[in-house]
């Protein structure tokens, strides 16, 4: 289980190296995890290897993962608040956005789909 680990948090760590030193615009844990598909699709583990019991136990407790970002909202709160406007427009379009587009990809993926014989 503890070498698991050492795989995750050394995929993690390659990452953050590659874009550190390549410069790249990409978060060091993205490319970790594009690292760590990498590998596990080349050596394919099985149910008991330790980066699969270790990924499962982390996302049994995935929601411990976000207290410190719920802190940090509420340790900001007066700057939320007035920007609250902004805020609330940007996520209102954003949520707009994104049901425009996934109902123009259904109207799409509707008329692509092959009609039925005898309908």
């Amino acid at each position: 289980m503890i070498r698991g680990l050492l795989v995750l948090l050394g995929c993690q760590l390659v990452g953050e190296l590659l874009a550190a030193l390549l410069g790249l615009h990409v978060p060091g844990p993205v490319l970790g995890m594009v690292l760590l598909l990498g590998l596990l699709t080349w050596r394919r583990p099985g149910p008991a290897s330790g980066v699969v019991r270790v990924s499962e136990g982390l996302l049994r407790h995935l929601q411990l993962l976000f207290v410190p970002a719920g802190a940090g909202v509420f340790s900001s709160l007066t700057l939320i608040g007035a920007s609250a406007v902004p805020l609330v427009a940007g996520l209102v379009l954003s949520w707009g956005a994104a049901l425009l587009t996934a109902a123009g990809v259904a109207l799409l993926l509707l008329r692509w789909r092959p009609a039925k014989e005898g309908a």
